[in-house]
């Protein structure tokens, strides 16, 4: 039986925004993306063009009633706002991380999607992709035993070399609420952690910002430090509601990307790559030996698509070449993405009636930890968490290819 596709409409046509178009439109027979809208309607323009759909307003996407779902692109410091516009409007949301810039703001958006009937849903999306569904099949079967602890570490730093007043042209640069780094990074390990394991009950920890000085001479700001008022760097210890101990170390002013989950089990031990992307080994070592071996994928949405290929070559045409700006030179990095599928999720659990995997919850769990943090280093205590949202159920494994979305359809 031939299914019906939910109309879509994308707000926010920024560096983002390529992948969701490439994904969305090429990939996933349940969405038909039929528009876009952006601050500055030459983005939005030019996206329209690439992939046929139509340029439309805000108001036009919100007030068309075969449109279901709108896509939330905008800046982190957008994304409340937005979301509510679209929530009042009757639409359903997917927004980008982080769900809102504070714990309070996405509890409301919850409770307004709640009374209005639709659903909200919220990025990282990653955790649907090829690698962490084998880790979640891995864990679940019993290779790894009990789970013990789990470590969540990334190291990264945001670049403070460039030329433009703040990076990424974020309003209130990469220093504050919804912003810092345990907001847009930590969410991709919050989510790949609760995937794993479910939520977590209590946090402790300790946040910091170093305050570094912009670098870069042709810089206005140069010489200032950043304008932070939100942590920058925390680490935390973790308690879930399983039983399992953990850590999670997010670090924002530091240099030499380390991305990396290890689950640590009573028989084994589970090494997971960046849940940032959507590629990457999954290594297991098992009791009685030293050895990491590598574990078959055994799930789709990993690595390239089939239609990558094709959109390679044709961006390969219309490539500035080594002297482009960052924004310019910002979709190659994501060739292979497959951001985008918690959307075709939503759209399906739509349709059968089901709870969607990238729920809103989840957002806000990730959200009322990062805060959490905060208040225990600042009040001298442990956290105790008042969110508990529901482990995501996993995808069935063995659908490649043509037959990939199959899975969604559950």
């Amino acid at each position: 039986m031939a299914i019906k596709p939910i109309k879509t409409a994308v707000i926010g046509c920024g560096m983002i925004s390529w992948t969701y178009f490439k994904n969305m439109v090429n990939d996933f027979g349940i969405l038909d993306v039929v528009g876009c809208s952006d601050i500055i309607p030459e983005r939005s323009a030019a996206r329209a063009k690439e992939f046929g759909i139509k340029q439309m307003t805000n108001e036009e996407i919100l007030k068309d009633p075969d449109i279901k779902i709108v896509v939330n692109l905008t800046y982190p410091s957008a994304h409340y706002d937005v979301t509510k516009m679209c929530i009042e409007a009757g639409k359903h949301v997917h927004t980008e991380k982080a769900l809102a810039n504070t714990y309070a703001e996405a509890k409301a958006l919850i409770d307004l999607a709640d009374k209005k009937g639709v659903r909200l849903s919220s990025a990282p999306d990653t955790f649907l992709g090829g690698p962490y569904q084998t880790a979640r099949k891995a864990i679940d079967d019993g290779w790894i035993g009990k789970p013990i602890c789990a470590m969540a570490t990334l190291v990264r730093g945001y670049k403070n070399d460039g030329v433009t007043p703040l990076p990424f042209g974020r309003p209130g640069g990469m220093w504050v609420a919804g912003n810092s780094m345990p907001y847009d990074m930590g969410g991709y390990y919050v989510h790949a952690l609760i995937h794993l394991l479910g939520p977590i009950s209590r946090v402790g920890g300790f946040g910091m910002s170093c305050g570094q000085p912009f670098v870069n001479p042709k810089n206005e700001n140069y010489g200032k430090p950043f304008p932070a008022t939100a942590d920058t760097s925390i680490t935390a210890a973790l308690e879930f509601k399983n039983g399992t101990l953990g850590t999670l170390v997010v670090l924002g002013e530091c240099y030499g990307e380390v991305p990396r989950i290890e689950i640590y089990g009573t028989s084994g031990t589970l090494i997971c790559p960046d849940p940032n992307v959507f590629y990457g080994p999954v290594l297991i070592g098992r009791h009685g030996s030293n050895e990491l071996k590598e574990l078959p994928i055994l799930h789709d949405y990993n690595n390239f698509s089939k239609n990558d290929q094709i959109f390679n070559e044709e961006f390969e045409k219309t490539n500035v070449g080594p002297n482009a700006t960052f924004e310019e030179q910002f979709p190659r990095m994501y060739f292979g993405s497959r951001r985008g599928l918690g959307v075709a999720d939503l759209a399906w659990a739509i349709t059968n009636n089901r709870p969607h995997r990238c729920n809103a919850e989840l957002g806000l769990h990730h959200l009322e930890i990062v805060e959490g943090v905060a208040e225990s280093y600042k009040k001298d205590i442990l956290y105790k968490l008042k969110t508990c949202p529901a482990q995501p159920a996993p995808l069935l494994a063995g659908f490649i290819g043509g037959a990939a979305e199959k899975v969604l359809d559950t």
